[in-house]
């Protein structure tokens, strides 16, 4: 292998397939990247068997070739590379002579036939901008439980519903759900993406600006776009009819300014306790919009906000941490919160905006 590439480009795709390498002691060459020259590109590979990516990188290619490389060694060689030039590569003796104006560098290569193959997707397919993807994920992953003990809910959910794209996470305690306007938009009957790939499906394609092909069946789901292929495997399992739990109406409204709400509960955890318990108390006819909390080593404190209110009286308990993961979510100036009773969940969602809901499950007093 010979070739000849722009260092920066090849310091990003490092860079990025480098957090893909997985550690596995019956398979140790999944902790090195593999780098494919061929035609006119370089192929940065790598994968942890549940997650796979493909990298392409212009390159003027002299002899082609493979090989191997530990990626936590590319890391740290390449993020240490701050010359704006090009760079050379080239594999001699089962190693890779790295060559820029001021750097020659030689890595120990390793033995690549049982690297595995990162599988070419077939089934259907639809186009969404990345934009859009991006936001549907991070809108909602938070949510999902970080346990494979129940891996459909160690997942992102998406599926179709009309001309949505819908994106849903739940961990039982609270659920995040997204919609995403589309023209056209592809059958989709529910894909089930383990939590721990979201992350890097977020990483990778979050600064790209083009459109992201999707292709899915009941094993694996691919993204691709601008040279970059990604694959995922899918969890075999039904997710939870979580529509049958958020409700129709409410007995109690509010709506509070996103702002005022936030600097109130920041203030309140100061003084929750162990659990993170911060409590919501309602009276409309007195006009009270009150957070509280009590931490017996510490204090208590009690924040009124205005708002607008209707409905009855109501008092609860709920988790400080779970009502302010939302925010990142709500684009909105101001929130609204609706209920029923003390014992069902908090419904919230940003003042004019349907496109996201919240549920959050309220605690035990």
């Amino acid at each position: 292998m010979k070739l000849e590439c722009e260092i920066e480009k090849i310091k990003n795709g490092i860079l990025q397939v480098e957090k893909i390498t997985g550690k596995n002691l019956t398979l140790p060459v999944l902790s090195s990247i593999l780098f494919i020259a061929s035609g006119k590109s370089l192929k940065l590979r790598a994968t942890n068997l549940s997650l796979g990516v493909e990298i392409e990188i212009p390159a003027k290619i002299e002899k082609e070739g493979i090989i191997a490389i530990s990626g936590t060694t590319l890391a740290g060689v390449f993020s240490n590379i701050f010359q704006n030039e090009n760079i050379k590569l080239e594999s001699e003796d089962g190693n890779l002579l790295i060559k820029t104006k001021k750097n020659r560098i030689k890595l120990k290569g390793q033995t690549h036939d049982d690297f595995p193959t990162i599988p070419t997707v077939d089934g259907k397919t639809f186009e969404i901008e990345s934009k859009k993807l991006v936001d549907g994920i991070k809108s909602v992953y938070y949510s999902s439980s970080p346990s494979d003990i129940k891996p459909e809910i160690s997942s992102v959910y998406i599926y179709s519903n009309e001309d949505n794209l819908v994106f849903v996470s739940t961990d039982s305690f609270r659920l995040a759900e997204k919609k995403i306007k589309m023209k056209k938009v592809e059958e989709l009957p529910g894909i089930l993406i383990p939590f721990k790939n979201v992350s890097e499906i977020l990483r990778i394609f979050g600064e790209i600006q083009d459109n992201i092909r999707v292709c899915f069946n009941k094993n694996q789901i691919s993204f691709s776009s601008e040279g970059v292929y990604l694959t995922s495997r899918v969890i075999d399992g039904v997710f939870p009819d979580y529509r049958q739990i958020i409700p129709k109406e409410f007995g109690v409204e509010a709506v509070v300014l996103k702002q005022d709400l936030l600097n109130a509960l920041r203030i309140s955890n100061i003084f929750s306790d162990k659990f993170n318990q911060i409590t919501l108390s309602i009276k409309p006819k007195e006009k009270v919009f009150e957070l509280s909390s009590q931490n017996n080593d510490v204090g208590e404190n009690k924040t009124y906000l205005d708002a607008a209110i209707k409905g009855k009286d109501i008092l609860l308990g709920f988790n400080y941490k779970y009502f302010l993961d939302c925010f990142q979510s709500i684009n909105t100036d101001s929130i609204s919160i609706r209920l029923n009773q003390s014992s069902k969940p908090i419904v919230i969602s940003g003042s004019s905006d349907n496109s996201f809901t919240y549920l959050i499950m309220p605690m035990n007093r």
